[in-house]
């Protein structure tokens, strides 16, 4: 899952980049307001995670301005503001849910689960599509019943692959779902990971499920499926 984290904090920031990052989500940080608004008007994020306090324009302003756009993604806002009308503003807002600093990661990440459940994200927290199974909490795949070590990158690409079987995604796409804002991945980056994790769904498998569309990108599924 791709997180959008805007969090004027910058240690508070890092730290939870690096509890997000190791529950298998690619995550952008910026710490103003407005930073946050253009970035989610150009990418498709399944979470928001908003602070309420910010430089340029505040967290609830972002998630109201948000809503008004139609933008219906997710948001989990994060604040010291502590009273029962702060939390009725933000959820008038049009924030999803809200957690109080300080706060308890297992159960932010908790919070974090329940939203990417909700029908704008997926509907649970597994994936399958061609016999390939993903467990998204436990970070667990599988291919007909058998599990299938990946690393967190790994991860992210067969998810991607599941979450559009049949569809040919280019290289562009998935650098902008798989690596954060400011990276710089070398031009044989993507080509690199799709062969890594086709050497480790594919083979010892008598149906091959990921597959090279020469000259545009590649397409997950067993030949023949829609």
């Amino acid at each position: 899952m791709r997180l959008l984290l805007v969090e004027d904090e910058e240690n508070l920031a890092h730290a939870l980049k690096d509890v997000l990052t190791a529950a298998g989500h690619v995550i952008d940080v910026v710490y103003r307001g407005d930073d946050g608004w253009d970035l989610a008007q150009t990418v498709a994020y399944d979470l928001l995670i908003l602070d309420w306090m910010l430089p340029g324009l505040s967290g609830i302003e972002l998630c109201r301005k948000l809503r008004h756009a139609g933008k219906n993604t997710p948001v989990l806002m994060l604040t010291a503001k502590d009273l029962s009308l702060n939390k009725v503003q933000g959820l008038d807002a049009g924030a999803d849910d809200y957690m109080i600093k300080p706060f308890d990661t297992a159960e932010l990440l908790a919070r974090v689960r329940a939203l990417l459940r909700r029908p704008t994200s997926f509907q649970d927290q597994v994936v399958e599509a061609s016999g390939v199974r993903l467990d998204l909490q436990t970070m667990t795949a599988y291919r007909e019943g058998k599990t299938v070590a990946l690393n967190r990158k790994e991860f992210q690409l067969l998810e991607y692959f599941l979450t559009h079987p049949g569809q040919v995604l280019t290289r562009d796409q998935i650098i902008e779902r798989l690596w954060e804002i400011g990276e710089e991945p070398e031009s044989n980056v993507v080509a690199a990971q799709v062969r890594l994790l086709r050497q480790k769904i594919d083979q010892g498998f008598s149906k091959a499920l990921i597959h090279t569309v020469y000259g545009i990108g590649y397409r997950y599924g067993a030949l023949g499926e829609p």
